[in-house]
C-alpha cells in the first residue's frame, strides 16, 4: 500500500522530530489543554509536520488531529493523527510514548503505524499484509505475533491510569481484571497495544479512548493475530474505549466488561 511506506517515512520524521525535545526540559515548555490535559510544542509541531506531508502527498485525503481542526477530503482515505501518544509519559522523560498514524478507507481501517521514536521501535500493518516489526535487535523487519497464552492468570494485564477508570464508573472492573489476572502493570497508551501485537503482554483495557488513540490499534492488533474492540465487542476504533488482547482471552475479558 503506498500510503502505508508513505505513513511510515513520516512517523519516523515526526519521531525525530519529537526526540530534539524529549528530556530537554530547557527547550520543553508546556500548556495546558482547556480539559486540563497538557501538551507541549513538539506535539503541535510533529502533527504540524504530519499534516503538511499528507497534504503535499495526497492532498484529497481526510485528517483527523489531536492538535488542529479537522482537514475535509474527498478520496475516502482519512489519516488519523496523535503525534504523541503518551504526552505525560513524554513530559516526564518515560520514553514509551508514541506517534501514532491511522488510515482508514471509507470508514474501514486498512493501515496503521505505532512508532516508539525514543526506543527506536515500530509497528505496522496493512489490512491483508500482517503486522510487521521494526526495532534495534532486528537485522530487518519481521513479523509481529501475538502470544498464545490461554490463561487469564498468566497472562500480562495493562491499564493506562486509574482516574480513568474511576472517571467512568468502572473501578470495580479493573479491580476484577487486576485479581484475575497473572500480572498487572501501567504499561499503558499505544505502548501497552505494542506490547500485546509482539506477543509480550496479552491484556489491554481503556475506559477512555480518543479516534486518534485508536487510529491504527485495530488493524495492527488484528493483523498481528489479536483482536481490538469496544467495551461491548464491536470491532472499532471509534467507540471511545478500547480492549485488546491476543484474542484467545477477548471473550474473557468482555465477559468482565459486561458484567459491570
Amino acid at each position: 500500500m503506498e500510503r502505508l511506506s508513505f505513513a511510515r517515512d513520516i512517523a519516523h520524521e515526526a519521531g525525530l522530530l519529537t526526540l530534539r525535545y524529549f528530556y530537554n526540559p530547557a527547550e520543553l515548555h508546556v500548556d495546558r489543554k482547556a480539559d486540563e490535559s497538557p501538551v507541549t510544542v513538539a506535539d503541535r509541531q510533529a502533527e504540524e509536520l504530519l499534516r503538511c506531508r499528507i497534504a503535499e502527498a495526497f492532498p484529497d485525503d481526510a485528517i483527523l488531529g489531536e492538535e488542529f481542526p479537522d482537514k475535509p477530503g474527498t478520496s475516502g482515505v482519512r489519516w488519523l493523527l496523535d503525534p504523541i501518544d503518551g504526552t505525560k509519559s513524554f513530559i516526564h522523560g518515560v520514553p514509551v510514548y508514541s506517534t501514532l498514524i491511522g488510515i482508514e478507507q471509507d470508514g474501514v481501517s486498512v493501515g496503521g503505524v505505532i512508532a516508539l521514536p525514543a526506543l527506536g521501535e515500530m509497528l505496522w500493518a496493512e489490512k491483508g499484509g500482517g503486522t510487521w516489526h521494526e526495532a534495534p535487535r532486528f537485522t530487518e523487519p519481521v513479523r509481529a505475533r501475538v502470544s498464545d497464552c490461554r490463561d487469564l492468570a498468566q497472562a500480562l494485564f495493562l491499564f493506562s491510569e486509574w482516574r480513568t477508570f474511576k472517571e467512568t464508573g468502572r473501578t470495580e472492573t479493573l479491580h476484577v481484571l487486576e485479581q484475575r489476572a497473572g500480572l498487572t502493570r501501567m504499561w499503558g497508551d499505544a505502548y501497552g497495544y505494542f506490547l500485546v501485537a509482539t506477543g509480550r503482554a496479552e491484556v489491554v483495557v481503556d475506559p477512555q479512548l480518543a479516534d486518534w488513540d485508536a487510529g491504527p490499534l485495530l488493524v495492527i492488533l488484528e493483523e498481528a493475530g489479536g483482536k481490538f474492540t469496544d467495551w461491548k465487542g464491536n470491532a472499532t476504533i471509534l467507540g471511545k474505549e478500547g480492549i485488546g488482547t491476543n484474542g484467545v482471552l477477548h471473550e474473557e475479558i468482555l465477559r468482565v466488561t459486561n458484567d459491570r
